[in-house]
């Protein structure tokens, strides 16, 4: 780790202009992208090591494993045999973030570059899924509180997301064929195992068996909704709507959530909030269903109340700051810049996250710390969590700021 330095480029007291700063970081963390080739590395990838042998697959040892990579104070991958590696999500997150910037400049190469994710992901996919369906996981073995996850075992959370980019494609593309993926990633979701309840559904995080985690099953129901709305499948709208309202009955009374029900998962989180929320606003959007409105609101007020400091910086948990996390920050400026429909002062708020992250967080080269605690900064560059998920962040922002009155 090494000291931050401060950075001429992107100032957050009003020195530069702030949607330049925006465009010059969102250039110089894609051009960090391609110059790797889409290749980086990811905070749980500790057992793509050549020492995982060690672990006999056991789950404890390989979590220690994972615990002791994703923790150290400076990125020990080199020495331990992990390479940068591609994946799914990543992919994911870049072909979304090329689609936002072709709907803006239709002349530039965005188009085909969000085309070539999109192919990467078709042939990609998790081959468990089948012929017909689609889904995707992680390019590791991932041990847990939960178990064990073998390399490639799909996801709800990473499916739902890029199914997500799917129907963007579709819509900005008009091609059937990302509809026919989207549409199998809905049925791999509808298939997965469910935790029904008196106070509605929760979708499983993965396929192996029932695990209820909040955020997963919000983007999973955001996505069913999105897609029934769109081909008429009233199966997937009434399972959407029964997974929103899971979530939502559990609602803490001051609009936060643990991060499961589960009590060895009861922490709360920027981040997983903030995918809550997204869907939550996506969901209402789509379906123009009301009915969680005030969870959502409610969740917005417990949001911005605890999640940032004035300055701009996000807060890791709703308790505390450290450690200053770069998917916390990407996330912060995505939902935010949604939630600015209704509210525009989050508008303002998505920028001073930006211009925060991007003074603070941003190397020379163009890519992204990982994390900072305190006045230390983990420059290790992963390729989902900070520069795929920054690229959207800051793509969507901008496309907001354009379009909002002046």
């Amino acid at each position: 780790m090494n000291q931050p330095k401060p950075s001429a480029r992107t100032s957050v007291n009003g020195t530069a202009d702030p949607a330049t700063a925006l465009e010059q970081s969102l250039s110089r963390v894609i051009a960090w992208v391609r110059l790797h080739e889409y290749r980086a590395y990811e905070p749980a990838d500790g057992n793509l090591s050549v020492l995982t042998r060690l672990t006999a697959s056991r789950v404890l040892p390989m979590r220690v494993l994972q615990q002791v990579v994703l923790r150290a104070p400076f990125n020990v991958r080199p020495f331990i045999g992990i390479r940068p590696h591609e994946s799914a999500i990543g992919r994911g997150y870049m072909a979304a973030a090329y689609l936002v910037l072709a709907s803006r400049d239709p002349t530039g190469d965005s188009r085909e570059e969000a085309v070539a994710c999109l192919d990467w992901l078709v042939r990609e996919r998790s081959r468990s899924s089948g012929e017909r369906d689609y889904s995707w996981g992680d390019p590791y073995d991932y041990a847990s509180r939960g178990g064990r996850r073998e390399r490639d075992a799909p996801l709800l959370v990473w499916t739902a997301l890029i199914g997500h980019t799917f129907l963007d494609a579709y819509r900005a593309l008009a091609r059937e064929r990302y509809l026919e993926v989207a549409a199998g990633a809905g049925r791999w979701i509808l298939a997965l195992p469910r935790d029904d309840t008196a106070t509605g559904t929760c979708l499983s995080y993965n396929a192996r068996g029932q695990c209820s985690i909040h955020n997963a099953s919000a983007i999973g129901a955001s996505f069913l909704a999105r897609l029934g709305t769109l081909t008429g499948d009233g199966a997937a709208l009434q399972v959407a709507s029964a997974a929103m309202a899971y979530t939502c009955r559990r609602q803490h009374s001051d609009g936060g959530w643990h991060y499961a029900e589960d009590p060895r998962y009861h922490w709360i989180d920027s981040f997983h909030t903030g995918y809550i929320l997204s869907a939550l606003a996506q969901y209402r959007d789509v379906t123009g269903d009301g009915a969680f409105d005030e969870p959502l609101r409610r969740g917005r007020r417990f949001y911005i109340s605890h999640f940032f400091e004035p300055d701009g910086r996000p807060r890791y948990f709703h308790d505390r700051t450290d450690p200053v996390d770069i998917q916390c920050a990407a996330q912060a400026i995505e939902t935010l810049s949604t939630l600015a429909d209704d509210d525009p002062s989050d508008l303002p708020r998505a920028t001073r996250v930006a211009l925060w992250t991007i003074a603070n967080m941003q190397n020379d080269d163009g890519h992204f710390d990982y994390r900072r605690y305190g006045r230390w900064r983990v420059r290790t560059p992963m390729l989902h969590w900070g520069q795929a998920t920054m690229a959207k962040a800051l793509a969507v922002l901008l496309e907001r700021l354009a379009s909002s009155p002046r």
